[in-house]
């Protein structure tokens, strides 16, 4: 099929290793996808897209690993010498108490949708440095932890000169994991210069008079014994499907025994994530954090409109969800 629009689509990875993921050795794991029967991790999804020409984009977080930092920097090594695009992701709620201490915060409130100006700045300082030590490269984009941001995020992406925000999310909204998102899965910009890339959702039908949000991600529930059209319908319409970002993470190609933690079972995910690359790759130029900047810059991705970051001010929620 031909179209008339040019159509991007961004691969995105978050490369984590939360401490409930796994029993033990949570970077080799969760990250690597190394275990006693078999490996399903970001070497295999790599490979995927490199079969296709395409740079993926992984977002690590060496903050729920951080008494691994020493792996978690292994980790963004190798990717960066692979050529993929490496970028910045924080569950900061997983640092240790310590840590806040040592740096003069008070733990709490733990999660960066409630941080205040001061502790945001110094979280995304903190962990791009960091990031930007190993790969020796300025750090381009970031995505906050289960997508709990505010406008101290924003401010603080300025500060540190971080250009693109992946974190408007209407499903975290409804959730209460961040205090503002809008409907929309294409570019736009905020008003302070951050430029808004927002994950490709779909807007189901309500359920029990609540909205519905449903992400572009993998694994897809019954992608193996669907048409990859009937899958990607929802996502690739005509009002937003010239822009797509895909979202899975460094485990996706794992599954989760009785007890919560990621094992590897058999190939059918690194078969199905290959047969979904291989569709898109044929369907639209898929791009990293650098194109879309380039495109950007020459008027060929232009954002749709311009946010006020006032509207993502700090709120005070009624409850709070654990990160996932």
């Amino acid at each position: 099929m031909k179209y008339n629009k040019p159509r991007y689509a961004i691969i995105t990875v978050d490369t984590e290793a939360l401490p409930k993921r796994a029993m033990d050795d949570h970077v080799r794991r969760l990250m690597w996808g190394e275990h006693e029967n078999g490996t399903a991790g970001i070497r295999e999804i790599c490979a995927i897209g490199d079969e296709v020409g395409a740079k993926l984009v992984f977002f690590v977080d060496g903050c729920g690993a951080y008494t691994r930092l020493e792996e978690v920097a292994e980790v963004i090594l190798w990717l960066g010498a692979t050529g993929h695009d490496v970028q910045l992701h924080t569950h900061s709620d997983y640092l240790p108490k310590e840590f806040w201490t040592d740096h003069g915060f008070k733990p709490r409130p733990r999660f960066l949708n409630q941080y205040d100006a001061d502790k945001a700045l110094f979280t995304l300082r903190y962990f791009s440095d960091f990031m930007s030590g190993i790969t020796e490269k300025p750090v381009r984009a970031f995505r906050a932890g289960s997508f709990r941001w505010n406008a101290n995020t924003l401010r603080a992406l300025h500060e540190v000169g971080i250009s693109l925000s992946f974190n408007n999310s209407m499903a975290a909204l409804h959730a209460e994991q961040c205090v503002y998102s809008e409907p929309t899965s294409l570019p736009y910009r905020w008003s302070n210069g951050i430029i808004e890339v927002p994950i490709t959702e779909h807007k189901f039908s309500p359920l029990f008079g609540k909205d519905c949000w449903s992400r572009f991600h993998f694994p897809v529930d019954g992608l193996l014994g669907k048409t990859l059209w009937r899958v990607l319908k929802p996502f690739a319409n005509d009002k937003g499907g010239t822009f797509l970002v895909l979202l899975l993470h460094s485990w996706s190609l794992l599954y989760w025994d009785a007890e919560g933690h990621a094992v590897y079972r058999n190939d059918r995910r690194i078969e199905g994530l290959r047969k979904l690359v291989r569709k898109l790759a044929k369907d639209y130029d898929i791009i990293t954090t650098a194109e879309f900047l380039d495109l950007y810059a020459s008027g060929k991705i232009t954002p749709t409109h311009t946010t006020d970051i006032s509207l993502a001010e700090m709120l005070s929620m009624p409850r709070r969800k654990d990160a996932r």
